[in-house]
């Protein structure tokens, strides 16, 4: 491998191949360079240095073809899939026959995940084996069989790639029309980190929603669309313009404003921000405009008009506020605060702040009621089946407006939602919880992923699942599905919180090892996130699903409810209290 970068160079002196296993990344303008075969290489070495080809940030893999017969050059697609291993391939040569001319090659490993053609990540931990087979051309080896795709080891993966959030319409169904709300849903993949970054985010949008998110999402981008421009980028102003052409050059404002939302959120994910967005038609006539500031309506979370609050029952099973900068926590106005007298074990505040719900202390009723002075709590919402034993999880809010909570009867657990967080209960389908029951559960703002703690046989591991709406508004039927590990390495999760628009905060331990407290990534990837500082015996975590870097965490441990503000280390906000919460 060569590297060069935009660091002074030297002069004089040798240019000298870099094991991939020696490389920094300490420099984000440093580029690594494939090296060519030499002549008259042997399999080992050729095998080798095509592997090595592929970790180079040659954008068309041009040296790494370099390595290959004229037939597979034309064959080999390196966008397939990618095979992500701990520890780069191992290479064991072995000849196919008795002829000179045939060598097969194995790569062992141990494979920790995959990426497919849509770039989407999957953990996937199995033994690896692929065979590559050599033959001789022009008097030189040259592999005629190449592995589909790429096979790279983890720390050339994390080298490589970037996770890149891209964003869709969620597909909310008749609910979502009666309610007129756009929801945009983060959509998390891996693309290159050097290689043309906004013109390859584009082009991974306009590829649409990855499987597992694509029953629940939309895009509104025609099917064909392509981009005219060969390279993109953001101009002095953070502006961004794109040429499109096919059918999206012929819709309509409302249309054109929707691809502009989904261009700007998907963009400006990957750290500028960005001021505009401007889609063209392919002869330069502009189609539509939308500033950031028009984007906030079409915004993933929608905040309320006040900065976003934490919440947590008091010592005395009442729900208190906190407002960053706050040094005490204050009461909240209504039954479940200043104004009740009812013993409190967990509560949730509706986005807009306006609402909470909240389940009594022995676990078996669920209240709603607005923060009002005056307001009353009423009569339960849903009533615990199962005794003392089981009893209601803590409820969480979509950004519908709808209730979600789980019963955690031993005989016959089940999901709940209820519609506008009053309406009757309608039991939420949950296939393949393999005799699990659901113990905790976090809904995100867009209403078609859920996160879930299921509990089997003493251990409680962390799902994420797809909520799929069918039927009517009036007749409509939930379900999710197709639940997928998002953290597999995790033993046992203890508490859950969404930290953004593809990232949970969760609380768990692996094998044998103490309890962090770490964030995941939904598809199950590891957070580029920075570690947080260690608090020990958490039970409940809350984070801002906004995602800001000024936003506090709030956790639950032994020394009582503790606050995280940036930059600092975890402050005690009270001796006692627990079922901390953001809005949500």
């Amino acid at each position: 491998m060569l590297l060069a970068g935009c660091a002074s160079m030297p002069d004089s002196g040798e240019v000298t191949p870099v094991d991939s296993s020696q490389r920094a990344d300490a420099d984000s303008q440093v580029r690594v360079y494939g090296v060519p075969p030499h002549k008259s290489e042997q399999p080992q070495d050729l095998v080798t240095g095509f592997l090595e080809a592929t970790t180079s940030d040659d954008p068309d893999y041009e040296t790494a073809r370099m390595y290959l017969a004229k037939s597979e050059k034309r064959a080999w697609n390196p966008g397939a899939k990618t095979v992500v291993l701990a520890d780069a391939p191992q290479v064991h040569v072995e000849r196919s026959g008795d002829r000179e001319e045939d060598y097969t090659v194995t790569l062992v490993g141990k494979q920790v995940a995959t990426i497919d053609a849509r770039h989407a990540y999957k953990p996937e931990e199995r033994s690896y084996q692929e065979r590559i087979h050599l033959a001789r051309e022009d008097g030189e080896w040259r592999i005629d069989a190449a592995p589909p795709g790429l096979v790279l080891g983890a720390a050339d993966f994390q080298r490589i790639y970037r996770s890149v959030n891209k964003y869709y319409f969620a597909e909310l169904g008749a609910a979502g029309k009666e309610k007129g709300r756009d929801m945009l849903v983060a959509d998390p993949v891996y693309l290159r980190k050097r290689i043309d970054p906004v013109t390859s985010t584009v082009k991974a949008l306009l590829d649409g929603p990855t499987s597992w998110l694509d029953p629940v999402a939309t895009t509104a981008f025609p099917t064909g669309t392509r981009v005219v421009d060969q390279r993109l980028s953001l101009d002095d102003s953070n502006a961004l313009k794109v040429r499109i052409d096919g059918w999206a050059a012929g819709t309509n404002e409302e249309q054109c404003r929707r691809m502009a939302a989904q261009l700007l959120f998907t963009v400006q994910d990957q750290s500028a921000k960005v001021s505009q967005v401007s889609l063209l038609r392919g002869d330069g006539s502009q189609l539509c405009v939308l500033s950031r500031d028009q984007a906030h309506s079409y915004a993933p979370v929608q905040s309320a008009s006040r900065p976003d609050q934490q919440y947590f029952v008091d010592a005395q099973h009442r729900v208190v506020s906190l407002v960053d900068g706050d040094e005490d926590p204050r009461r909240v106005p209504g039954p479940f605060g200043a104004d009740g007298g009812a013993q409190l074990r967990s509560v949730a505040v509706d986005r807009k702040q306006l609402r909470a719900a909240a389940v009594a202390a022995g676990g078996q009723a669920l209240y709603v009621a607005e923060m009002t002075p005056g307001a009353s709590a009423g009569e339960p919402r849903v009533t615990a089946r199962g005794g003392a034993k089981a009893g209601l999880t803590t409820p969480s809010w979509d950004g519908l407006g709808d209730l979600w909570v789980a019963d955690q009867d031993l005989e016959r657990p089940r999901l709940l939602r209820l519609p506008g967080g009053t309406g009757t209960p309608e039991e939420v389908q949950v296939p393949r919880l393999d005799g699990g029951r659901i113990t905790g559960l976090r809904v995100a703002a867009d209403g078609v992923r859920i996160a879930l703690l299921v509990t089997k046989d003493d251990r409680t591991t962390l799902k994420l699942g797809r909520v799929e709406r069918r039927g009517t508004a009036g007749r409509a039927s939930l379900s999710v599905q197709e639940l997928r590990s998002v953290a597999p390495r995790l033993e046992q999760v203890d508490a859950v919180s969404w930290a953004g628009g593809s990232r949970l905060l969760v609380a768990g331990r692996e094998q044998g090892g103490l309890q962090q407290l770490q964030y995941v990534e939904t598809d199950g990837s590891l957070s580029n996130a920075s570690g947080l500082p260690g608090i020990t015996g958490v039970r409940g975590v809350a984070a801002s699903e906004t995602a800001s870097k000024a936003s506090a965490l709030v956790a639950e441990g032994d020394g009582g409810i503790v606050r995280l503000m940036p930059d600092t280390n975890w402050k005690l906000v009270a001796k006692e209290g627990s079922a901390p919460v953001y809005p949500g």
